[in-house]
């Protein structure tokens, strides 16, 4: 009989490497080279404490279908925290969220000003589809079709965190009143943070040459899981108090549903279950 998973030390493990690609590959601030302290501003929010979940969920996505971990595959999934990080320092800014903290530090625009803070935003989102485009050239060096996956790597990047995905909801969110019944929840976080979640797994799966259908049982899993995570957050966060009852109900159907997403997958898709699973105990 096999072990049972151990997520603690595979979290630990895989967000070390996470930690030390975000650190090696983002530009150190030359006081002569970075002008108004814009990569000094974008080093702040990206390096600062946090769970790094979508690129992790990325890789975890890579492994189930047993694809080396290798540099074009890190990188590319790495880029989706740049994207997400992004997304917090706008979110935080007295335009959106006002909010002065952020993982227990001051928010950007508190240290370096609404306008740097909205440029370090704009600086991470655009590096995060460099950082894409490189991993594409990385895994094409000797065979160019290896890029194409890469390709489609960048559309669903678009497509999770813009007009489709994570900007709409966030529109929504600051233009419309606070969800009152569980669908218009449920249609909130499906865009402001499903979407992106669902692309971070999405994008592990087609670097990794997912065949169709396991492409889609692991894009089912990531927009379960993401739905689900903001479920948690808010029962967290005291977010939506009229709905909490149902949020945990649904929370609880969501990370069952995440799960039997992963039915045609072996024991390599163990850290995708063990993280579902983990995700389930907060209801």
């Amino acid at each position: 009989m096999s072990a049972p998973f151990d997520l603690s030390a595979w979290v630990r493990v895989r967000r070390t490497e996470i930690e030390a690609l975000l650190e090696a590959r983002l530009p150190q601030p030359v006081a002569a080279e970075d002008p108004g302290r814009l990569i000094e501003s974008m080093r702040y929010s990206l390096l600062s404490p946090g769970k790094r979940l979508r690129p992790l969920l990325g890789l975890a996505a890579a492994e189930a279908l047993g694809h080396p971990l290798d540099e074009p595959v890190r990188v590319a999934t790495a880029a989706i925290e740049l994207v997400h990080c992004y997304s917090l320092v706008h979110d935080d800014l007295p335009a959106m969220d006002d909010d002065d903290l952020r993982r227990g530090r001051p928010t950007n625009h508190k240290v370096y000003g609404d306008a740097m803070a909205i440029l370090a935003g704009d600086g991470l989102l655009t590096l995060a589809f460099g950082w894409v485009a490189e991993a594409g050239a990385l895994a094409s060096k000797d065979e160019p079709g290896k890029a194409l996956p890469y390709l489609e790597a960048t559309r669903l990047l678009a497509e999770a965190s813009g007009l489709s995905g994570m900007v709409r909801g966030q529109a929504r969110d600051l233009g419309e009143p606070a969800p009152t019944t569980m669908d218009e929840a449920d249609r909130l976080h499906a865009e402001k943070t499903g979407a992106l979640f669902r692309a971070a797994v999405e994008i592990g799966a087609v670097v990794a040459g997912a065949a169709p259908r396991e492409r889609a049982a692991l894009a089912r899993f990531g927009q379960a899981y993401g739905v689900a995570f903001q479920h948690a957050d808010d029962l967290a966060d005291h977010e939506h108090a009229a709905l909490a009852g149902q949020a945990r109900t649904r929370l609880t159907d969501l990370t069952a549903e995440a799960v039997r997403a992963l039915d045609g997958f072996g024991p390599s898709a163990a850290p995708l279950r063990a993280l579902a699973e983990a995700l389930a105990r907060q209801a």
